[in-house]
């Protein structure tokens, strides 16, 4: 017996194989499934279905919001992943019907595929696919991704609205991600998307402000004054920050530029700032929102280290504190 021959797939049938169940024509026939039996099985009284060209679901009867993506990734018959409403439907979103309830799963593919809509899958094409998140063992897109490919397709305001703003709540991703994938897709030009966007960099910033507090708060660092405006005495404005410890010199301002604004000038305007306040004395710590989520220990020992090397400064020049 050559021991090096290839053993021919087990029968669907057979007793002691747990049949799959959905399956393209390809990996039918290598399990012994003739092309009359296939027919024979699809037919108006048979057991299968064909639910996309080349692929079937093995039982009678609607397939399962799983069988659905399968079938899905199995036409698409290489690397896609899910993403729009499907994708944000698996990341259990409570603004977006369940999958059963979707009549479109979406899947994002590199734009020289040559596949085509069928049935209940559409595709979405990009230059450069992302890396795909796995969830539940289905690859999805990045969730600011899945995002903007859902809103390319909702008209109604209040939806879009919401799911943007339960991504941030939810902490699945940061708002300046999610208008940066809506600026890549060029959706900023819609009014309703203009509208939910400044609702979601407020609810953006509020979260990270308030996770700022809870910085100061969990990790014993002395209380500063909170969102204040700098100023020499008598003199220019020097800008506003989100904390201030007037007795170290020692400012903390939250990062959220939003990417639909002219980056280098406002970056330019950041580095202006910080470079003034660090001229007269006085340290500038700048978070992310991100890190704010991601790393919030790591972020109150920056702080509290600026705070400690206050005394080995030279004394910062005097200014004034007021109310932002």
């Amino acid at each position: 017996m050559n021991h090096n021959t290839p053993l021919s797939p087990r029968p669907l049938d057979h007793p002691s194989r747990k049949r799959p169940a959905v399956l393209t024509a390809r990996q039918l026939r290598e399990h012994g499934v003739t092309p009359g039996t296939l027919s024979e099985r699809c037919g108006p009284d048979g057991p299968w279905q064909e639910v996309l060209p080349k692929v079937y679901v093995l039982h009678p009867g609607p397939p399962t919001s799983e069988e659905r993506l399968q079938a899905a990734l199995l036409y698409a018959d290489g690397d896609a992943m899910v993403t729009g409403l499907a994708a944000l439907a698996l990341h259990r979103f409570s603004s977006v019907p369940p999958l059963l309830g979707l009549e479109r799963i979406d899947l994002l593919v590199a734009r020289q595929r040559k596949v085509r809509a069928a049935g209940d899958v559409g595709f979405v094409r990009t230059q450069t696919p992302p890396r795909p998140h796995l969830v539940g063992g289905i690859p999805c897109a990045p969730v600011p991704r899945a995002l903007a490919d859902a809103v390319a397709e909702l008209a109604d305001a209040e939806t879009v609205r919401l799911v943007l703003t339960e991504a941030v709540r939810g902490g699945h991703c940061e708002a300046t991600s999610i208008v940066r994938e809506l600026s890549n897709a060029r959706l900023l030009s819609r009014p309703h998307v203009v509208e939910a966007v400044d609702a979601l960099l407020a609810e953006g910033r509020a979260i990270a402000e308030s996770r700022l507090y809870d910085m100061v708060r969990c990790f014993g660092l002395p209380d500063p004054v909170w969102n204040v405006d700098l100023r020499l005495p008598g003199g220019p404005h020097l800008g506003g920050v989100d904390a201030y410890w007037p007795e170290h010199a020692v400012a903390v301002e939250i990062d959220a530029r939003a990417p639909r604004q002219d980056e280098d000038a406002l970056w330019s305007e950041y580095a202006r700032k910080r470079e003034h306040l660090e001229r007269l004395g006085i340290t500038v710590v700048h978070i992310t929102p991100r890190k704010l989520r991601e790393a919030l220990e790591q972020q109150a020992a920056v702080v509290r280290t600026a705070l400690m090397a206050s005394v080995d400064r030279n004394p910062a020049s005097y200014v004034v504190v007021l109310p932002r």
